[in-house]
């Protein structure tokens, strides 16, 4: 993993390292611990507010190279606002815009963690070194030749908070979400000649070192159970289909679990209704979904959390070789439905059929959320802002979008209907893969909740949040691990606090 800041918490009475990173509010005020690492800079950031209009608006920065009147290289003074509408999300991006500020190669940094009013919670604490190690994130993994300014961030990041122990305590797991993120960033990023369906299998599966349970299904097991939908995608490629179930047991024996299911193909070509060139080869995260699951159980299983949680992931490659299906084929999902196939390019859902239908019957979940990066009719309609919601289940969808605003990885409900059903009715099967083009992200969703049985249920629609999205405070990577901090803090609110 490209993850080299370190952070570590320290008390306000720690002598300030290389770089200072100080808070104010829309004021221009500090808090005492800040003003007396400031000393005689204070006046420096004085002169320097004035001569930059730098008013202290949430988010916005500072920079002084080599200030007076203190041992520091440089002294960044980042704006928190209004203190009272400060919200949590904000010291994430907080942290981010520290990490946005910070020079490539190594850099020995010291936070002061306190506002005006006095110093930063924990949970406040934690989220400003979340959100540094988030935006620090490069992926360079296949560069030989590396500008100065294309370096990734390597930083020493001493924090500076006003209780040390509970600063730790509030990171610890926090810092095992942000590997969960780091970790389905990594495999979205991946060229698809190196992640394919084996290899990514292989990865999930190094998740048993936390304790999950790994199962992997080949060809040959998801044949008998019936895996038409799947692996009729599957046949197209000379790289084989697999299905990987991770499970982990954190909570009573014998609890209902939570389920997450992925997409995962990781190439899609289209198929035989191959897609254009321009852009294809960004088709090597559509498994961004299948990603997600996987960081989502590492961050469950490293913090140890409790509840008892499986994820699901089915893994493809969509090619247009001979052997590939064609439009106007009829396959026999697991579920025992019938499929006419109308677009190759609509091969997500059929993937997703079939382990959907796989998890709702084997483990019977309290409830289940899958993700794909399935349509870009979603980005149509919600450009890269929000993922496309749609639910069986109005609780389920009430709680994922309170904690998507909470996190600032939001959703927005869309409907679901009989309406809808009768576009994706086919003359010759139960259901055909496509509908018309009006209302694509809609029926592609109508018909995934053919698959569920009874099991509440919601499906997230991630093409425009998942990869290519626009670079925030907290993530300038392709592909930037959408999901995974929702979700856990979904089972964190609402499951493990009911124990």
């Amino acid at each position: 993993m490209s993850d080299a800041v370190k952070v570590g918490f320290v008390p306000f009475s720690t002598a300030p390292r290389g770089v200072l990173v100080v808070f104010c509010d829309d004021a221009l005020k500090f808090g005492a611990a800040t003003q007396k690492a400031l000393g005689t800079a204070a006046n420096s950031i004085k002169r320097a507010s004035a001569a930059s209009r730098f008013k202290g608006k949430s988010g916005s920065t500072l920079d002084i190279p080599a200030p007076e009147g203190i041992k520091a290289d440089r002294l960044i003074v980042v704006g928190a606002g209004k203190p009272a509408e400060i919200k949590e999300k904000d010291y994430l991006k907080f942290g981010g815009v520290t990490a946005g500020k910070l020079n490539a190669a190594s850099e020995t940094v010291t936070v002061i963690a306190e506002l005006p009013d006095g110093a930063m919670g924990a949970d406040a604490a934690a989220a400003i070194a979340s959100g540094m190690r988030l935006r620090a994130y490069k992926f360079d993994r296949y560069k030989t030749k590396k500008k100065d300014e294309n370096e990734a961030l390597r930083a020493d990041v001493s924090i500076a908070v006003g209780d040390v122990a509970a600063a730790r305590k509030a990171f610890a797991p926090a810092a095992h979400v942000v590997d969960g993120v780091i970790m389905a960033r990594e495999l979205v990023n991946e060229p698809p000649n190196v992640l394919y369906p084996v290899e990514f299998a292989r990865r999930a599966s190094q998740l048993k070192k936390l304790g999950v349970d790994i199962e992997v299904l080949d060809v040959k097991a998801m044949t008998k159970l019936g895996m038409g939908a799947l692996l009729g995608v599957a046949q197209g490629s000379t790289q084989p289909g697999r299905m990987v179930i991770m499970r982990w047991n954190g909570g009573k024996k014998g609890d209902q679990p939570v389920a997450f299911v992925g997409k995962g193909v990781c190439f899609d070509t289209g198929g035989i209704s191959i897609k254009g060139a321009a852009s294809m080869e960004d088709m090597k995260g559509d498994m961004g979904g299948a990603a997600c699951v996987v960081g989502l159980m590492h961050a469950l299983a490293a913090r140890k959390a409790k509840v008892n949680a499986v994820g699901a992931i089915g893994l493809v490659e969509n090619m247009p070789d001979g052997n590939a299906q064609r439009p106007g084929d009829i396959v026999t999902s697991m579920s025992g439905q019938t499929i006419e196939i109308i677009n190759t390019d609509a091969e997500g859902r059929l993937v997703l059929a079939d382990v959907l239908w796989y998890v709702a019957k084997k483990f019977k979940p309290k409830f289940m959320i899958d993700l794909a990066t399935l349509t870009g009719a979603i980005m149509v309609a919600l450009g890269t802002q929000h993922a496309g919601l749609f639910s069986n289940n109005d609780e389920l969808a009430e709680r994922l979008t309170k904690i998507g605003l909470d996190t600032d990885e939001r959703v927005w409900r869309m409907p679901l209907g009989p309406d809808y059903d009768k576009m994706i009715d086919s003359q010759f099967a139960d259901v055909k893969n496509a509908g018309v083009r009006n209302g694509g992200s809609i029926t592609a969703a109508q018909f995934l909740q053919r698959f569920v049985d009874n099991t509440p249920w919601a499906h997230l629609d991630i093409a425009g949040t998942a990869m290519g999205a626009p670079k925030t405070e907290i993530n300038h990577s392709w592909g930037s691990g959408y999901g995974v901090r929702l979700l856990d803090r979904l089972v964190s609110e609402y499951y493990e606090a009911k124990k």
